[in-house]
């Protein structure tokens, strides 16, 4: 939910927030949410590790990314913090030394919670089109669902869906499929 001002979002503002609150500006305006509930911090965990390992480390895989959990991104005056991110490593050679990242990934990741869902669909997934953002997925711990969208002309398009115990191949990390219940609780 935006956080009412009168004046627009400044960094400062996002320090002013309790540790319990995730902040993000987003045009001008300050977003607080609360800290994931456990089940969407498992799914966000599992990805990364399902991905991270034969993405970031090479484990099995291609290696030749960086992928992060929560990263602050720093996209023109907005401050956005998707749950995982990821950037070619031709791209974004080294993690720079600040605690965010003014270039776009090349690929985020939602885990999408009650109170997040729509700001990440009709307000974060636009921005993510407007930087140029490549890939976007949304994870829906509680319909146990994973959509994978691709950026064409401006416009994000689904490139496919997989639900409970599905093998997830999905662009960019269609190189090593897992199954989509390593995200699940049960």
């Amino acid at each position: 939910m935006p956080h009412p001002q009168a004046r627009p979002a400044q960094y400062a503002d996002l320090f002013s927030l309790p540790d319990t609150l995730v902040g993000e500006i987003i045009d001008g305006e300050l977003y607080a949410h609360p800290r994931p509930a456990p089940r969407h911090a498992l799914a966000a965990s599992a990805i990364g590790m399902e991905i991270g390992n034969p993405f970031q480390r090479s484990r099995g895989g291609p290696g030749g990314w960086w992928i992060l959990d929560e990263p602050e991104l720093h996209l023109g005056a907005d401050v956005l913090v998707p749950d995982l991110a990821g950037w070619r490593r031709e791209r974004l050679p080294q993690l720079p030394e600040t605690a965010w990242i003014a270039l776009a990934p090349d690929w985020v990741c939602e885990v999408i919670s009650p109170s997040t869902a729509r700001v990440d669909r009709m307000t974060k997934m636009p921005l993510y089109a407007a930087n140029g953002i490549p890939y976007c997925w949304l994870v829906d711990p509680v319909a146990r669902t994973l959509e994978a969208f691709k950026l064409r002309d401006h416009q994000w398009v689904l490139l496919a869906s997989f639900v409970d115990d599905a093998d997830v191949a999905a662009e960019p990390f269609e190189a090593v499929p897992f199954k989509l219940d390593a995200l699940w609780a049960d």
